[in-house]
């Protein structure tokens, strides 16, 4: 039994206590509590649980960056009680073996929900289609399935990825990159990467390919989901294609919110990522199609690397950043302070909204008796200011060291069990 006492649900409203009792809400009030653990939450605003479409948490293969452990810590501090695994490790998570060895890990873990999601091509190849439909009824119940870090680039392959998938009532997640338009790729194709003399990644390369995705789910029938939109153009495709009644979703990430092209002046490889930053009008535009509802959601793409992959040249490190225990503040820095989310918006973009794409049952639910004590306490008022030496992932390559962000964590709940408490995870 536990009663949190003084939250606000949503920010909306009096304070209020709750009591969880057996990993459910049991009642919203005043209620009385005779035993347990007590929460003094006052002047907090109290969320459902986050949820993260995408995540990279390297095992099997990786482990030397991270692993199932670190980053179910990193997520459980950064307020997430769901996260899906990319099937980008080595081996690749391709057949059901590799499914169920992640999905074990995550429940003997135990610090969130760990789904792992499976890739769409042996191998990640794009040259055959993996095993679906046994990944799919395997005890990990794989939902998603994505190529992701590499394109379904082949458009016959992908309409048989997406025909199978309506079959099996699963959903593909595609890195919409045409691979012949990035070779050499370095920055984003503009002004700042000419001037540094870095190879271009044009907008068209992730533009093209999403409208032609759009174009395939819409003739098979089937759902789409988009990664890591990073571009104004990508996000006046998807507005076109929900409007011509496509099932298709999308997600942005934090730092493509909040970062862009001008931070590659240094040379410093923390901001290389892919796709790759692009300019601060392309980031204003994402916000607020993030707002309008056309980016239906918040994922990370949380992307832990070794530092002899990242403390290098520029064009030999690795692409990618952390993001798991950073995500909500920099929701709030670029859309609560500004008025685009107020706090029922956050929990529809990084909780409510990811969790019905995903089909997850008992995440994204309403603060309400009787629904799953899945739940994040925030400070609104706090602020904190990163340090990669005491984040909880292996890895450092954060790109907002030293930055003073908004919003601070104070517990997390995955069905009524704490998982993380002042900075801490509770294991």
């Amino acid at each position: 039994m536990t009663l949190i006492k003084g939250a606000v649900p949503y920010g909306e409203g009096d304070p209020v206590d709750i009591l969880i009792e057996d990993g459910l809400v049991a009642e919203i009030g005043t209620p009385e509590a005779d035993g347990g653990d007590v929460i003094d939450a006052r002047g907090l605003v109290v969320l459902p649980g986050f949820v993260d479409l995408h995540t990279h948490l390297r095992e099997p293969g990786r482990e030397d960056t991270e692993t199932i452990e670190t980053g179910s810590a990193a997520a459980a501090l950064g307020g997430y009680t769901a996260v899906f695994a990319m099937a980008n490790t080595d081996p690749v998570a391709d057949n059901p073996v590799i499914v169920e060895h992640v999905w074990r890990r995550g429940r003997e873990v135990g610090l969130v929900d760990v789904h792992p999601i499976g890739a769409v091509t042996v191998g990640l190849k794009g040259e055959r289609l993996a095993e679906l439909g046994a990944m799919a009824r395997s005890d990990a119940n794989v939902r998603i399935f994505s190529d992701d870090g590499l394109c379904v680039a082949d458009p016959l392959i992908m309409r048989r990825a997406l025909e199978y998938s309506k079959g099996l009532d699963v959903l593909i997640a595609q890195h919409a990159e045409e691979p012949r338009l990035t070779v050499g790729a370095q920055a984003h194709e503009g002004a700042t990467a000419a001037r540094l003399g870095l190879a271009g990644w044009p907008a068209a390369a992730e533009e093209s390919i999403v409208a032609r995705d759009c174009l395939l789910a819409g003739h098979v029938g089937a759902r789409l989901h988009v990664c890591h939109v990073s571009t104004a153009g990508t996000a006046d495709v998807l507005r076109w294609a929900k409007q011509r009644g496509t099932q298709v979703s999308a997600e942005v990430t934090p730092h493509h919110l909040l970062l862009d092209d001008d931070r590659l002046n240094t040379y410093d490889p923390v901001n290389k990522v892919n796709p790759p930053l692009r300019t601060s009008s392309d980031a204003m535009a994402l916000r607020e199609a993030l707002a309008d509802g056309v980016i239906d959601c918040v994922a990370t793409d949380h992307a832990p690397h070794a530092p002899q992959d990242k403390d290098c040249e520029w064009s030999a490190a690795r692409p990618g950043m952390l993001g798991l225990q950073t995500a909500l503040s920099v929701v709030i820095q670029t859309m609560v302070r500004p008025g685009l989310l107020d706090w029922r918006g956050v929990a529809g973009v990084m909780s409510e909204r990811p969790a019905e794409i995903a089909g997850l049952p008992d995440h994204g639910r309403p603060i309400a008796v009787g629904e799953p004590a899945n739940l994040v306490l925030v400070d609104p008022k706090a602020t904190w200011t990163v340090n990669a030496a005491r984040l909880a992932s292996l890895a450092g390559n954060t790109p907002y060291e030293g930055m003073e962000l908004p919003g601070v964590i104070k517990a997390t709940m995955l069905r009524g069990k704490l998982t993380a408490r002042d900075g801490q995870a509770v294991r």
